[in-house]
């Protein structure tokens, strides 16, 4: 085989491989690194069927969009497999008062509201109140700096 046809071989593979990396990671933003965990390992089911935040068991674990996902019962696991979408945070789980003036920010699993049947994450609790308070301009306002700030590609 020649210098060039080994060139080429080489450089068709290279594109090949950063083609598929770029589409595996390509899509809506998640607040946690790849193989790590969501919502710093709290239930995200337990939100609405509990209205509380719960911690969840390290036996009792999901991997969804790459990213590790616990529960505090096997019938919350159970949900949350049948339709992550539905139970997963808003915004990636990125601070959901965050994303509303354009940054991505962490969270505490404590400081919680639903809001329409969807789970948003914040800061704190004085960003959750501040948030919750006019939610209709918030949830807004995040998503449309959401379209913005919250694609990976």
């Amino acid at each position: 085989m020649t210098r060039l046809a080994t060139f080429s071989s080489l450089t068709m593979a290279l594109m090949v491989f950063i083609a598929a990396a770029s589409f595996a990671f390509a899509g809506e933003a998640i607040n946690g690194r790849q193989g790590g965990l969501a919502v710093k390992g709290y239930d995200v089911v337990a939100y609405f069927t509990e209205g509380r935040p719960m911690r969840g068991r390290d036996d009792l674990e999901h991997t969804w969009q790459g990213i590790r996902w616990r529960f505090a019962t096997r019938e919350h696991l159970a949900t949350f497999t049948e339709d992550p979408a539905r139970y997963a945070p808003r915004y990636g789980g990125y601070c959901a008062g965050g994303v509303a003036i354009g940054n991505l920010a962490p969270i505490d699993p404590e400081a919680f509201v639903i809001i329409e049947d969807r789970l948003y994450l914040n800061y704190d609790k004085p960003t959750r109140d501040k948030f919750a308070e006019n939610a209709e301009e918030s949830v807004a306002k995040a998503n449309a700096n959401w379209e913005r700030i919250g694609q990976t590609e």
